[in-house]
């Protein structure tokens, strides 16, 4: 049974650890979990009433759990997974077959992709034979270049500074990490232009070299912008695809799945992995500083009931923005530095819905079965007002206006349709991923009036292709960016801590003068979250890393 303490002003103030880690999502429970397994005395403050951060589970509404933000599972490392023993822990996963569903508004088509390639080519061809053709290569490629990548998703940045001016011990410990860029290019060989080329390029001009119908290219493209205020037809968006394919679940590349008990069960599992080795795992501890000395060094922090924690380093779940211009006294940052961070783009054009329902969606395209059950396209991401890459553009040109379209791109999931434990019998949770709607709109704030009328905007587009979805509705919560920022501590609403873009990826994760996880203008402040290398999602990694970075200080 895990043991969360409630925060106790007598309980914290005055003791001293190894390591105090700011945040309790996934990240910085995977941080703390691996400096605990090292023998190292860890808390964990966490400011909201539960751990998890944006992957956690609430009963929003009576009698229905939701993966209240981050709502699948794919990306988290395989070795966390393994080093931190989650099943044991409790984590159970369902994977997905079919992925994808995308039925054509109006018609009775639709396109269904899963795991079975023959299959998959048979959906295709309704569209183009010449597509289907071509869908095995297209895959085959994708998934090399994911596997190309793979050793960098394990291992920090290259750091220049430490190779240039670093002692003998910190050269040995770069030279992993060079190992595995080299790697990265002998696995690419001759396909290094092409994977320069997907990383910097629209992901329409990707597509369109491999694909010409657009039901299909539109499909794919989803995974291009998700999460992101890019267009498909916008350079950089070719790596937001490749991030979204990187994942394994199950020993089976790129597949996707539900973790049993929502989102939540994985940061649950990770916690009892943590809190097993020692860990101590504190909610309701909002962090209002991070304590710095008169040498620049990081030595604890203050909560904001004035409880002081003493810490030899300090690992930050939260975003850069937070953890260096809002938790750091005034005046610890060079001014340069400050600019830089000041810089990080964090637009974000997500508002996440989530839905009661009384029943399962009845699509135009692929009718219900009578006998009531989920068919397999309720399994899997179901994707409305992608039938052309211009729907997903126009919804784009929409956001740049401060408006929301009227045709916003929507990835719905309904993870009770392999989940029985997150609804009632016979009802269902749905999560909408919806975009684009901008951060702030051209006529004000967002309103609860404003937010209710984007909610019947996207309603009204499901009820285009599942007449009589809204009578199905029982409740919902709606998430725009600036709930995203409020509620989890996202600045701008931005899920990955910061655009994935090219220009803020590896060496440049979070800002050029402070790759990796170390800050370098605090010693023993260490980014532990989705702004530090290798970005967002729920991976793990920039946790373990960060926790790797530690050790080699303590």
């Amino acid at each position: 049974m895990l043991k969360i303490t409630r925060r106790l002003k007598s309980t914290l103030h005055g003791r001293s650890f190894d390591a105090v880690v700011v945040g309790g999502g996934h990240n910085g429970l995977v941080a703390a979990a691996y400096l605990a397994k090292a023998g190292k005395q860890v808390v964990v403050v966490e400011r909201r009433h539960l751990l998890g951060g944006a992957a956690v589970t609430e009963e929003i509404v009576p009698g229905f759990k939701f993966s209240r933000a981050s709502y699948l599972v794919s990306l988290l490392r395989p070795q966390i997974v393994k080093d931190l023993e989650l099943k044991k822990h409790g984590l159970k996963v369902y994977l997905r077959n079919p992925n994808s569903f995308t039925p054509l508004r109006g018609t009775d088509q639709s396109l269904l992709l899963g795991n079975d390639m023959r299959e998959n080519e048979k959906q295709i061809a309704q569209f183009s034979v010449r597509d289907a053709e071509a869908y095995s290569r297209y895959e085959q490629w994708m998934n090399e270049i994911a596997e190309a990548v793979d050793p960098l998703l394990d291992t920090a940045p290259v750091n220049i500074d430490r190779l240039r001016n670093g002692t003998t011990q910190e050269i040995f410990f770069e030279i992993k990490n060079i190992t595995a860029l080299l790697k990265m290019g002998g696995y690419l060989g001759r396909e290094l232009p092409a994977f320069y080329e997907l990383i910097t390029a629209p992901a329409s001009k990707i597509l369109d070299k491999w694909f010409e119908s657009e039901p299909l290219k539109a499909t794919l493209a989803t995974d291009a912008v998700i999460g992101a205020m890019l267009s498909p037809r916008l350079p950089g968006s070719g790596y937001v695809l490749l991030h979204h394919v990187m994942g394994e679940l199950e020993g089976v590349k790129n597949a996707w799945g539900y973790a049993e008990g929502g989102n939540g069960a994985v940061s649950m599992a990770i916690a009892r992995a943590a809190e097993e080795h020692g860990a101590t795992l504190v909610t309701d501890s909002p962090v209002s500083q991070i304590l710095v000395n008169d040498k620049s060094t990081a030595t604890g922090v203050v909560l904001e009931d004035g409880s002081e924690i003493r810490a030899k380093v300090v690992l930050s779940n939260a975003t850069p923005q937070v953890t260096f211009l809002d938790l750091l006294p005034e005046g610890t940052l060079p001014a340069d530095f400050r600019t830089q961070v000041a810089g990080i783009d964090y637009t974000s054009p997500v508002t996440k819905i989530n839905i009661a329902l009384s029943g399962l969606p009845d699509f135009s395209s692929l009718p219900n079965t009578r006998d009531g059950l989920p068919c397999p396209h309720h399994q899997c991401t179901i994707h409305l007002n992608t039938e052309h890459t211009d729907c997903i553009h126009s919804a784009y040109l929409d956001a740049q206006q401060g408006r929301w379209s009227s045709r916003p791109l929507l990835e719905l999931c309904l993870p009770s349709s392999l989940d029985p434990t997150l609804a009632p019998p016979g009802c269902h949770v749905m999560s909408i991923f919806s975009q684009y709607t901008p951060y702030k709109l051209a006529d004000g704030d967002w309103t609860e009036e404003k937010k209710e009328q984007y909610a019947n905007v996207v309603f009204d587009s499901i009820e285009d292709y599942a007449p009589g979805f809204k009578k199905l509705v029982i409740d919902k919560d709606i998430l725009t960016p600036p709930d995203l920022e409020r509620i989890f501590g996202l600045t701008g609403g931005n899920i990955f801590h910061g655009a994935m873009s090219v220009d803020q990826l590896y060496l440049a994760r979070p800002t050029h003068r402070n790759p990796s996880y170390a800050s370098g203008a605090v010693k023993g402040l260490y980014l532990c979250g989705s702004g530090a290398h290798p970005g967002g999602g729920v991976m793990g990694s920039p946790g373990r890393l960060a926790a790797m970075a530690a050790l080699e200080e303590l």
